[in-house]
Formats: structure tokens, sequence, C-alpha cells
């Protein structure tokens, strides 16, 4: 089996990476990066670095790789320096709406444009977002975070387009959006103060959890949203 990871060296993505390379069935996963590679290695994994919102770089990625039989995207942003998720509609800033857009839905829509022809070979394939439940509109009943949670519904969206366009071409592709919990990473990090110790997963926990949904899921659940306990998640 190959494995593409999108955004590898994150802390989901990496432990993405190293959970898969373990599995004997898994050949080859091939992890990318934006900036810095991580600092392990592992003989089946290959380091790449990408742009994932630089369309020229993804097509280029595609040439070279062959066939796919997982394509997980972990790539999300939250927060930018002195960016972060507004509470009130007053602090929304045009530039960073974008860049929410930019990172946490456009790469996707590019993800499928070009690697999508690689998965057309027959065999059981899987094409996963990593998204968040707030990105569900029938859910939120607290408001804010304005920039993030629209974002998170608009690749929902695309997810379940793509589910609808793909289903005649590659009749075994599941594509899913996954929520993965409040997991202790970068991402999340400047907002755990107020998360139960219990309810703080390690990236290797919530990674475990998401394969466990995504290996029960079929063609027939493709274009669904799911929370890393197997939930199927409102839009």
């Amino acid at each position: 089996m190959n494995i593409l990871i999108i955004g590898a060296s994150g802390g989901i993505g990496s432990a993405f990476a190293q959970t898969l390379a373990a599995r004997e069935s898994v050949q080859r996963v091939v992890g990318t990066y934006r900036s810095t590679p991580p600092s392990w290695e592992d003989a089946k994994v290959e380091w790449v670095p990408l742009d994932v919102t630089d369309e020229t770089a993804v097509a280029r990625l595609a040439q070279d790789l062959g066939e796919i039989d997982w394509l997980i995207n972990t790539a999300g942003l939250l927060h930018e320096g002195a960016h972060g998720p507004e509470k009130r509609v007053a602090q929304v800033e045009p530039e960073f709406v974008m860049q929410n857009f930019r990172v946490n839905t456009l790469p996707t829509l590019l993800l499928a444009k070009h690697m999508a022809p690689l998965m057309r070979h027959g065999r059981p394939a899987i094409f996963v977002t990593v998204s968040a439940r707030l990105g569900s509109i029938g859910e939120n009943g607290l408001g804010g975070w304005y920039s993030y949670r629209a974002s998170k519904a608009a690749l929902n969206m695309v997810i379940k387009n793509l589910s609808i366009e793909l289903r005649r071409t590659h009749p075994q592709l599941v594509l899913a959006s996954l929520h993965p919990g409040t997991t202790d990473t970068a991402l999340s990090r400047p907002f755990q103060r107020n998360v139960p110790a219990d309810a703080l997963f390690t990236p290797a926990y919530s990674v475990n959890c998401m394969l466990k949904v995504l290996e029960g899921l079929s063609p027939e659940d493709s274009g669904g949203f799911w929370s890393f306990d197997g939930e199927a998640l409102p839009w």
C-alpha cells in the first residue's frame, strides 16, 4: 500500500506517518512538510517539501508519485503570529479570513484535482482530510471563531462534492472529513487551558482512533463527516 500524508511534520501528520509505516501492508509513505523536515527517519518514509497551497508544486509532486492507495491531508491553520480565532465579528480581518480558507479549504481541492487520477486503479482507496467539529453548522451553539469555522465548513462541502463527482470514476474510493478530537499539537496548544486532562489526546491516540474509523468505512459512506470515536457528525 502506498500512502501520501500532507503535513506529515505536524503532530497528527507525524503520528499518521509513524503508525502507518510500522504496518507490514504499507510499502511506502510519502510525507510532506512545509519548511523543516522532521528529525526522525524510517526506511519506508520519504520526505518531500511541499507548499500545499501552491498548485504548481502539487501538480509537480503528482507527476513523481505513481499510484496512491491512501491520501491523508492534515494541513490546517487556526492561529498565525498575532492572529487567532475571532470571538466577535469586529475582530475579523480580511487577510486572515482568506488565509484560513487558503490553508484549511483550498488544499483539498488541489489535491483532488491532481492526486485523484493516481487513485483510479480499481483497488479500495481512501482520501481523507482532517477537519474539525467546529466546522459543523448544525452543532454550532457558541458562535465565534469565524474564519476557522467557515473554512472548515467549506472543507466539508468540498469533500461531499468530491464524493458525488468521483463516485462513477472511482467506485472503490472513500472520501471523508475527520474530526481528530482536541489533540496536543501546536495548533491547539494556546487553547488547552480549559480542556480536561481526559479530553486532551496524544497525537498517537487520536490517529489510532481515526484509523479505526477509516477502516470501518465503505464506498457507501463516502462524503461523510466523522468524529474520531466513530460518531457521524451533522453538517
